[in-house]
């Protein structure tokens, strides 16, 4: 059996008690975040694709966003910053309006480095980000782009939800659901 000294020991309780100390700190410190503490409510988010060519078409064409210049990260970068095991890549920028404020669907894939598929079957089949919600001016069109496309609606279709708006939910070339939201317009 092996001994441990005092000095060891005496070390093993001095660092216990000083990891205690930061925890402890570090509970007391942390402030829960208010509304204030953001420097913008829009929320961007990136989605990595299979074929990222193939699902700029789906977001432009089916749903309607509109592609900006997109932008190149090093594979440095990407490593120094966790995103990836120093995986280049180039990052395609949608929007679904015009200036500064608006959300940022950011597409991206790795044809070196390929990720796995998910189980796409319902919205609770995986953890994590399931769906992605568009707010269409017109259900009725929204709809018939998504048709003509060749995106059916899942379901029953369209589904009508409070506030006199419908809902209806495809999925992209991955998988992945999309869910648009707006009313019919009156005729």
């Amino acid at each position: 059996m092996r001994m441990i000294s005092r000095r060891s020991t005496f070390g093993l309780v001095c660092l216990a008690a000083m990891l205690g100390f930061v925890a402890a700190g570090a509970k007391e410190k942390a402030a829960p975040a208010k509304p204030g503490d953001f420097t913008s409510t829009i929320v961007d988010f990136g989605i990595i694709c299979s074929d990222v060519e193939r699902s700029v078409d789906f977001y432009t064409q089916a749903v309607g966003l509109t592609e900006l210049p997109g932008f190149d990260v090093t594979a440095e970068f990407g490593k120094d910053s966790g995103l990836t095991d120093n995986q280049p890549l180039h990052v395609h920028v949608l929007v679904a309006g015009e200036g500064d404020k608006v959300t940022k669907v950011k597409l991206m894939d790795f044809k070196k480095a390929p990720g796995k598929k998910a189980d796409q079957s319902f919205i609770h089949s995986t953890y994590g980000m399931r769906y992605t919600t568009f707010f269409v001016k017109d259900i009725t069109v929204a709809n018939m782009r998504m048709i003509a496309y060749g995106t059916m609606p899942l379901g029953k279709g369209l589904v009508e939800i409070p506030g006199g708006r419908f809902l209806g939910v495809y999925k992209d070339p991955d998988g992945n659901f999309v869910e648009l939201v707006g009313p019919k317009a009156k005729k």
